[in-house]
């Protein structure tokens, strides 16, 4: 008599990954992105120490579907960073993958071609080239890390790191950003709480063992050092916390917790009470902020695409808006040039220091 099944009974079918090192020696790291990362690394590290006045804005799409138009925006941003550079230190937002809160498109890495077909060889391939050609421009990237594996793929490609709101409070994604050799900003939670940060933050800067994968694929016990540059990102709640009382109620947090006061604000999602056209108003904000004497604010992320507003994903992909987001809504090109000049031309150099 047959015994029935105990494993794999919900699983219907496995496919081998080409590994990380396979990968990276078909695209490999070269000198011009490499001297991109390390340069971008370093500003954001001095920029967390207080040895650079200037301010991190992190910006871009809320998610890269089309290359052509990804490298559309790049050009634009890096012109634009070129001229704001002695105030602002601009990083590209380069988000691949896309928590989902039921279910829906999980981003380019998972589906690059969008119609479900879940081709993520292609999708890790596609996204390392990108990395590389925005590198060899000499624009750094921000990246949310969704997935424990794809750092292995990617990480030598990125300046700064997230976790976003839906996984700061996972100890997989808090062990793993432990690991990273990119600065990582945290989320507050969902609902607003700060604490569930404050734990990640004391958690993240500390040493960690825990499984997954080497660069040749094969299971492995990861031992971490700790990231000590890592900082929360205030992105709102169930109301906006990026006005003056909620920035020193985290202060306070921080200061509590032994940790550094090191505030980033996400000027979209809760921030922007989901209107992505309020972005400017809260950067307009959190500027004065700086200039009544603010101290702890060190930078930025804001939703921008070359179109405003977001789209569905059609059945026909040819029917697709150029340069407009699959997901969360952006503020237009314009608008991100207009918002982030103004705040250059407000700061004058960066931070100004109190006596």
């Amino acid at each position: 008599m047959s015994r029935p099944p105990v494993e794999n009974i919900n699983v219907f079918s496995q496919e081998l990954l080409l590994t990380p090192e396979e990968i990276r020696k078909r695209l490999p790291l070269t000198s011009a992105a490499q001297d991109t990362v390390v340069a971008g690394r370093s500003a954001v590290q001095s920029i967390l120490d207080r040895k650079d006045p200037r301010l991190l804005i992190v910006v871009g799409p809320c998610s890269i579907h089309d290359l052509a138009s990804a490298h559309d925006y790049a050009r634009r941003l890096k012109h634009l960073s070129d001229e704001i550079s002695d105030t602002l230190f601009v990083v590209m937002r380069v988000y691949f993958e896309k928590p989902r809160t039921t279910i829906g498109w999980k981003g380019f890495i998972n589906d690059p071609e969008m119609d479900d077909s879940f081709r993520i060889e292609e999708g890790l391939q596609k996204a390392r080239r990108l990395l590389l050609d925005l590198g060899e421009m000499g624009l750094p990237v921000g990246t949310e890390a969704l997935d424990p594996i794809v750092p292995q793929y990617l990480s030598d490609l990125i300046t700064w790191s997230a976790i976003g709101a839906r996984t700061t409070e996972s100890q997989t994604h808090r062990e793993m950003a432990s690991g990273l050799s990119s600065p990582v900003g945290f989320k507050n939670g969902t609902d607003g709480s700060l604490k569930i940060a404050i734990n990640a933050l004391l958690s993240v800067s500390h040493p960690h063992s825990f499984l997954g994968i080497d660069k040749s694929g094969r299971c492995a016990v990861i031992r971490t050092r700790g990231n000590h540059y890592a900082h929360i990102v205030l992105r709102g709640g169930s109301t906006p916390n990026y006005d003056a009382q909620s920035i020193r109620l985290c202060e306070k947090e921080l200061a509590a917790n032994r940790l550094q006061e090191n505030i980033m604000v996400d000027c979209s999602h809760a921030n922007a009470n989901r209107d992505h056209t309020l972005q400017p108003v809260v950067l307009r904000d959190c500027v004065q902020q700086i200039l009544n004497g603010n101290q702890s604010i060190i930078g930025f992320m804001m939703e921008s695409n070359i179109e405003a507003g977001n789209q569905p994903i059609p059945a026909d992909r040819n029917q697709l808006k150029y340069g407009v987001s699959v997901t969360d809504p952006c503020i237009d090109w314009p608008t991100t040039e207009a918002a982030l000049r103004e705040a250059r031309g407000k700061l004058k150099g960066g931070r100004k220091r109190t006596a």
